[in-house]
């Protein structure tokens, strides 16, 4: 392992932050995109089951119902990928 270098001033915890900022970039602004979609995705399955529960429009209730618990579910499995990606480094 290389040592931080004296003269950058940074100490181990900014140099090991810096560090795993390198290794994968944006992973915060990636980790907040999941749940933001996810969220409003969520909301969108919750407004779309009633409708079905309703028996509204269901020629295109359904299918929208479908595409909202799909994207939740990809967003559930992108978040878990990036989990185990951060704790297997």
């Amino acid at each position: 392992m290389v040592d931080p270098n004296p003269k950058t001033r940074l100490n181990p915890e900014q140099y090991a932050r810096l560090k795993a900022e390198i290794a994968a970039p944006y992973r915060g602004l990636r980790q907040f995109i999941y749940v933001a979609v996810g969220a409003s995705s969520f909301i969108g399955a919750f407004v779309f089951f009633f409708r079905v529960l309703a028996g509204k429009e269901l020629d295109t209730a359904l299918p929208n119902l479908a595409l909202q618990l799909g994207i939740v579910a990809l967003m559930v499995f992108l978040w878990r990928w990036e989990k185990s990606r951060q704790l297997s480094k």
